[in-house]
């Protein structure tokens, strides 16, 4: 998730299977046949599928040089915009298949990127850079409202407004009216475009990926999701499952509890996974007993007086002012997990007076060129607002946050981690809810890989377990010591989806014993 779940972007890797044959012994027929028996590389035939026309053509545009996508084959695939309307308007959405470097398997993985919101297309050299094309071809498509979608529902004004927002306090009753008065700009402008902003949801963004296998005429592929991207693959198995030959899902949100409530356990877990690392290293534990009693006591003191200071941020010419409160210090440690050795020093510091370290990380997160009109708004708030917040209350995301952190006060606990006034801003969004069926249990037999991280304080471990209760032939996968995604940082986690995307119903685990945890910052 990113709105919201902001993750690292990522490096990757994923793998191959014995060329030809699938776990299920079914041949692999050539999957790129041009209907003349002559076999052509994926993606450089035009064809329809029902609504849906894939066009060979340039590739889309990326926020940043994507190298990978020098020797990649691109085009579009348009599809209506809502599917109830067939006849209505059409969108477009990139994509962009990297070839793989030798290919050994006919069928490719599609990568679902997370959010909601990010784009795909523009996440490929991570994927590249990762060994993910080793074996397959990799498919990109830009999830509907995108970077590279057309139209794209991004909202550099909701991201001006977080970068500005630094300056204010997080959880304060003006700071709510002003986030939502950007929410409701977003959408005034989205509407006045046109947009069909029920239609930008998880739903139909399944449906895209089903009609896009059509019509690159594939009969099978491989599912790979991270993050925000899990709970797409976890509806797209289980609304669409006839071609999926394996799925692996990576810092996995399942829909059936998908909401703010649920952000509150995973920044427990996360915190606690940290917490606990410095516990059991001498050196750490020594210079920074009880981390986790020095953190909760500083969310309580810096709520009940926030703290102001400036700190100089890159590309800002001059010192920018910042406000830590308790809701400031509680979303900064659940993206700081990233950067795990350094988190036991900042809050030492801080808790001696220098804010130093976190002020700067708050602000260089808010304010970077990088978090300015990427995110697909749009279709992060038709999410939120059609999934997740018609099912759950905000006195359900108070309780949550109680059950996790009983000592913090009301005021932090009424704003989850990453997703700050959500209720109020849906409200202003203003789009009818999905049906109950989106937030339905996935039940499936497709081989399936759940990998969490010990350090997740985003998505939370224990979710890879609940998700994977019903699925059958599911292997689970904790990899401890790294943050949110743990294929974007973890070597071992990397090896492992190789692993599986080769052998889905036996992959290799035996790194998981060499993971050793980081080696925490010890101040003078």
């Amino acid at each position: 998730m990113t709105a919201t779940l902001p993750h690292p972007w990522l490096p990757a890797v994923l793998a191959a299977a014995t060329a030809g044959v699938l776990v299920t012994g079914l041949a692999v027929p050539p999957a790129h046949a041009d209907g003349s028996g002559t076999t052509r590389p994926l993606g450089t035939i035009a064809r329809t599928a029902g609504h849906a026309r894939y066009t060979p053509g340039p590739c889309p545009r990326t926020a940043d040089p994507v190298p990978a996508l020098e020797g990649a084959r691109c085009g579009t695939l348009t599809v209506p915009e809502n599917r109830s309307r067939p006849g209505g308007r059409r969108i477009t959405l990139g994509v962009a298949i990297v070839p793989a470097v030798t290919r050994r398997a006919s069928d490719p993985i599609v990568w679902f990127a997370g959010g909601p919101g990010d784009d795909a297309v523009s996440e490929a050299q991570l994927a590249v850079n990762g060994g993910l094309n080793r074996d397959r071809d990799v498919v990109f498509m830009s999830q509907r409202g995108t970077y590279s979608a057309d139209p794209a529902l991004t909202c550099p004004n909701i991201d001006e407004f977080n970068a500005r927002s630094v300056g204010l306090v997080y959880g304060a009753p003006s700071t709510g009216r002003l986030h939502v008065r950007a929410t409701r700009a977003c959408r005034d402008r989205l509407a006045r475009l046109g947009a069909d902003l029920p239609a930008y949801d998880t739903g139909e963004s399944a449906a895209d990926y089903a009609d896009l296998r059509a019509a690159l005429g594939l009969r099978w592929w491989n599912v790979f999701g991270i993050s925000y991207g899990t709970d797409l693959a976890l509806t797209y198995m289980r609304r669409y499952p006839q071609g999926v030959r394996s799925v692996g899902i990576d810092g996995v949100l399942p829909p059936s509890l998908a909401g703010a409530s649920l952000t509150w356990s995973a920044a427990r877990q996360g915190f606690d996974g940290l917490f606990r690392a410095c516990a059991e290293q001498p050196a750490c534990a020594r210079r920074y007993p009880d981390l986790q009693g020095t953190f909760e006591r500083l969310v309580r003191q810096l709520e009940a007086r926030p703290l102001t200071t400036t700190v100089t941020v890159p590309d800002r010419p001059s010192p920018v002012k910042v406000v830590l409160d308790g809701g400031v210090l509680v979303n900064w440690l659940t993206s700081a997990t990233h950067v795990a050795a350094e988190v036991p020093r900042s809050i030492d510091a801080l808790a001696h007076g220098d804010p130093t370290r976190i002020a700067e990380q708050w602000a260089g997160g808010k304010l970077s060129p990088q978090a300015v009109g990427r995110l697909a708004h749009g279709l992060a708030n038709g999410v939120f607002c059609r999934e997740w917040t018609p099912y759950e209350t905000e006195a359900d995301v108070i309780r949550a946050g109680r059950r996790a952190f009983p000592s913090f006060p009301r005021s932090v606990l009424a704003n989850a981690p990453q997703l700050p006034f959500l209720h109020t801003d849906c409200r202003s969004w203003n789009v009818p809810p999905a049906p109950p069926s989106i937030r339905s249990v996935t039940r499936s037999s497709i081989p399936t890989l759940v990998m969490s991280a010990g350090f997740d304080a985003q998505t939370g471990a224990s979710n890879g377990a609940y998700a994977a209760r019903t699925l059958s032939r599911s292997t689970v996968v904790t990899v401890p010591y790294v943050a949110h995604v743990a294929f974007a940082e973890s070597p071992c986690a990397q090896s492992i989806t190789v692993s599986f995307f080769r052998s889905p119903t036996a992959p290799d685990r035996s790194c998981l014993a060499t993971v050793r945890p980081p080696r925490f910052e010890i101040a003078p």
